[in-house]
């Protein structure tokens, strides 16, 4: 009568089953089935080359997947913003910060309508001349400034 109690529980009580993977690709030939094939005039070639190992070492992957992920583009921005600190007058840099760079523009978020006029009228060639200089014209092309 305790049966089917007893049965619920000892499932949970259990691990799983194990699961039987299958190889990946042709199963691999013993020597006496590979004198066969030879005999039979069989070409082994192809089944060979799909069950043979192709790795690569780390030295050959690693330059191409930080390629794929721009590292050194990301590395770069952060460097504009640590570098803007340092690099600006700290009448600017109390009242401006950069927010992003996008595509060769570099945004950059100002606390109030005064300052979003005195610099993009007075200072904003001295700081897209200093910024250009530091980390080249190809990075920084043009600055936004907004108020935010």
């Amino acid at each position: 009568m305790n049966t089917p109690d007893r049965k619920r529980n000892s499932t949970y009580l259990l691990p799983p089953p194990p699961r039987h993977v299958p190889a990946r690709g042709a199963a691999k030939l013993n020597p006496r089935q590979r004198v066969l094939a030879q005999w039979r005039g069989m070409d082994l070639s192809a089944r060979e080359t799909a069950r043979a190992v192709r790795s690569e070492p780390m030295s050959a992957i690693m330059p191409k997947v930080l390629a794929d992920l721009r590292i050194d583009r990301r590395q770069s921005e952060a460097e504009v913003l640590k570098v803007w600190n340092h690099l600006l007058d700290p009448n600017i840099t109390a009242h401006a910060q950069p927010t992003g760079l996008w595509k060769g523009t570099l945004f950059v978020a100002v606390d109030s309508n005064v300052w979003l006029s005195e610099i993009v009228r007075y200072r904003r060639k001295e700081i897209l001349d200093r910024l250009q200089h530091s980390f080249g014209r190809d990075l920084i092309a043009k600055i936004s400034f907004r108020v935010g």
